[in-house]
């Protein structure tokens, strides 16, 4: 009975955070109506890196000390938090809010690519190339560039930019941050203080005037509070409690979940070839994540280091534990 109401939990658990973190481009959409890019990018930021201090205090975790590793979380905040934000929300400007979560999914692609150039990627499977190219072929299949002018072909182009910005951001904290002894509610927490800076510092270039409205607001707010700073904590905690494969899951309904909600409250079209390129490219990125002999971290994993590159539960990453 015990096991039952635990295998209950976890479901539960899976489904509300692939639903809130899923939200993510449904609440960009409706922020965008009052805010501009950038503004949404320093609220975001600032919401979610107020929402991890007040859980630091909390846990009575201490910010990091020491010019070094500020110094590489200046690094992974801006590719990890205020670039992509700010370019997720440029992209939408021009791009629905279903395509652009389909397109966030790409960002183990663009992992594979990037260690595929450094040489970090030695002797992938052809499998895993072969889930490069579908996935990067079904990305062309929703964009169907040569039916695109304009600003739309730009907006595409930013968002396929958040995506591999996120990859370089992961893999910069995977290799300076992560595993260091530093608990990651502290990381998680001052990452996004500095991304919080770079993004204020950007304020005067992307001026516009605030459209306030009760919609923009509660999208700023649930942007920041829930999908960028409570939500980590959900998933570490999956991770530590049912381990990468369940929380791999969450992965894979995110593009789901943002579709759905595109479509039934922003009344998005969702054309058979725009619906046939997400099924390519989940397929691709699904292909992407075998490896020779040991699974690689889930796709949930990457998108918690890239989104708010350390969260805030314990669990294992990159094999290496790390304290909440």
């Amino acid at each position: 009975m015990a096991q039952g109401k635990g295998r209950a939990w976890a479901v539960l658990r899976v489904a509300v955070l692939a639903l809130v973190w899923g939200s993510t481009f449904l609440w960009i959409e409706l922020a965008l109506g009052a805010f501009s890019p950038v503004q949404v990018a320093f609220l975001r930021c600032a919401l979610g890196a107020a929402t991890l201090i007040v859980a630091a205090v909390v846990g009575r975790r201490r910010l990091p000390r020491g010019w070094r590793i500020w110094g590489h979380l200046l690094v992974a905040a801006f590719f990890c938090n205020a670039l992509p934000f700010f370019l997720f929300g440029v992209g939408q400007e021009t791009v629905g809010s279903g395509v652009a979560g389909v397109l966030s999914a790409t960002t183990p692609l663009w992992s594979l690519l990037i260690g595929l150039f450094l040489g970090s990627e030695r002797r992938p499977r052809p499998a895993r190339l072969g889930g490069l190219l579908l996935g990067f072929a079904g990305t062309v299949l929703i964009f169907a560039p040569w039916e695109q002018t304009g600003e739309a072909g730009w907006g595409w182009l930013a968002l396929c930019a958040a995506a591999a910005s996120y990859a370089v951001g992961f893999a910069y904290m995977g290799r300076h941050l992560v595993g260091r002894g530093v608990p990651t509610l502290s990381l998680s927490s001052a990452q996004l203080t500095a991304a919080t800076g770079l993004s204020a510092l950007a304020l005067p270039a992307g001026f516009a005037p605030i459209r306030l409205t009760a919609v923009g607001l509660v999208a700023i707010v649930a942007l920041g509070v829930f999908a960028t700073g409570l939500t980590f904590h959900l998933t570490y905690r999956i991770i530590a409690d049912e381990g990468a494969t369940n929380a791999a899951t969450v992965g894979y309904l995110l593009p789901v979940v943002s579709v759905a909600l595109g479509a039934i409250v922003l009344h998005e079209a969702v054309g058979f070839r725009a619906a046939a390129g997400m099924a390519v490219v989940l397929a691709g990125v699904a292909l992407t994540r075998l490896r020779n002999q040991v699974p690689v971290a889930s796709a949930v994993e990457h998108r918690a280091v890239k989104s708010g590159c350390a969260a805030t539960g314990g669990g294992e990453y990159g094999g290496r534990h790390v304290e909440p």
